[in-house]
């Protein structure tokens, strides 16, 4: 993984930065930040999260394993009151609604550390101690043939420092 890293001290630089930089198209971005700003978030505009479609299809297996469950355990030991059918579904929409909410729950975590790549035992490339005190860093992917002109952009828009990391 090659590119370009800036280390910035103000918010504004760091933006402005990463917005011409997407219209540049010079390589993925990547935003070292002490706090989450909203700023970076409009800044980068990443797409939809994919982990909603874990809890969508975790929820929907949940719902169907909640109500085969409760209709395979009153098939397998009855209780007939009343006359009453053994599958009826009516009264197993609490049950079904209890174990699609469990298992989309915990799928929809398990989408979480799937996607933010947790727990992550090494630092990544570009990361800098500083960029937890208070600073900003910007890092772009991108081919060696596009560095200088990524490396020049930073600088324009006010960054301390600028460096190629492999």
């Amino acid at each position: 993984m090659r590119g370009v890293l800036g280390h910035f001290k103000e918010l504004d630089g760091a933006v402005e930065a990463i917005t011409e930089l997407k219209q540049a198209r010079l390589g993925d971005v990547t935003v070292f930040t002490p706090t989450p700003r909203h700023e970076f978030e409009v800044a980068i505009a990443p797409p939809p999260s994919p982990v909603r479609m874990y809890m969508l299809f975790g929820g929907l297996a949940g719902c169907i394993f909640g109500y085969w469950i409760a209709i395979w355990a009153s098939n397998y030991w009855p209780l007939v009151v009343g006359g009453k059918a053994f599958g009826s579904w009516i009264p197993y929409t609490i049950f079904g609604f209890e174990v699609f909410v469990l298992i989309g729950a915990l799928s929809t975590v398990a989408g979480l550390f799937i996607h933010s790549r947790l727990p992550r035992l090494t630092m990544m490339v570009g990361y800098d101690p500083r960029f937890s005190q208070g600073d900003f860093g910007v890092w772009v992917e991108c081919a060696p043939d596009r560095a200088a002109s990524a490396a020049e952009l930073l600088r324009k828009h006010g960054a301390v420092e600028v460096r190629s990391e492999r």
